[in-house]
């Protein structure tokens, strides 16, 4: 878990890049907000995964702002989802049923 996700947020989605070097986390809060960060991995870090910007400290109103918002920030992100536009759909929020649909993706998927 990253030093920028608190223990008491929800990642529902992790998306990586595909050199496995780069990923995106979405996450939910208990205050019903939702955020991202974007991370990277290095060779200097020991392969830890390490927040690259403060992105995780902005709240959003719901799942899709929010990644609305990752991929208005994160160059590669919109780049690897629209080669991979099935991905859209792993990242969906149900608001009525107030919980993220069963797909979650640990952070070593691969995209």
């Amino acid at each position: 878990m990253s030093q920028r996700i608190d223990k008491s947020w929800t990642v529902f989605v992790s998306l990586e890049n595909s050199e496995h070097d780069r990923c995106v986390d979405l996450f939910s809060r208990p205050n019903g907000s939702y955020g991202f960060e974007e991370f990277r991995r290095d060779v200097e870090d020991s392969g830890r995964w390490t927040p690259v910007q403060y992105y995780s400290g902005i709240s959003y109103k719901s799942a899709a702002e929010a990644l609305e918002a990752a991929e208005r920030c994160v160059p590669w992100l919109t780049d690897m989802l629209s080669e991979r536009r099935e991905l859209r759909t792993q990242s969906r929020f149900d608001p009525e049923a107030d919980i993220c649909l069963p797909i979650v993706m640990p952070r070593s998927f691969i995209l």
